[in-house]
């Protein structure tokens, strides 16, 4: 019941957050280049979120390489959204790659570092 509680009222300060902004874009005429800038705050996010545990796993000093399987899946996702430019596209093949490559582990675990 906390959890429930917890996810509505996030749901409830994101929505309240956000709502007004989106109320006045609609009547409010804004340039041109805020929502040019605007087109690269989602991939500006996800690089934030991604990079960080690719390259920086937990319980590892900086000065380690990285593991393989998350960089080549990453790899891998990137080159389709760069070929692509289809972002589910990109999910299918980073996941489908992450999960074919953790489970050829016992196979290839020397290769990997493992």
């Amino acid at each position: 019941m906390n959890e429930a509680l917890m996810i509505g009222g996030m749901a409830l300060v994101t929505f309240l957050i956000r709502y007004p902004v989106l109320a006045l874009v609609g009547k409010i005429d804004m340039p041109k280049r805020i929502f040019d800038a605007l087109r690269y705050v989602a991939p500006s996010v996800l690089a934030a979120i991604v990079i960080p545990v690719v390259l920086l796993p937990s319980n590892k000093p900086i000065q380690q390489l990285p593991d393989a399987i998350p960089l080549v899946a990453t790899l891998l996702a990137a080159l389709v959204m760069w070929r692509s430019k289809s972002l589910l596209a990109t999910v299918i093949v980073g996941i489908a790659a992450f999960v074919i490559l953790r489970a050829a582990l016992p196979l290839f675990g020397p290769v990997f570092g493992q």
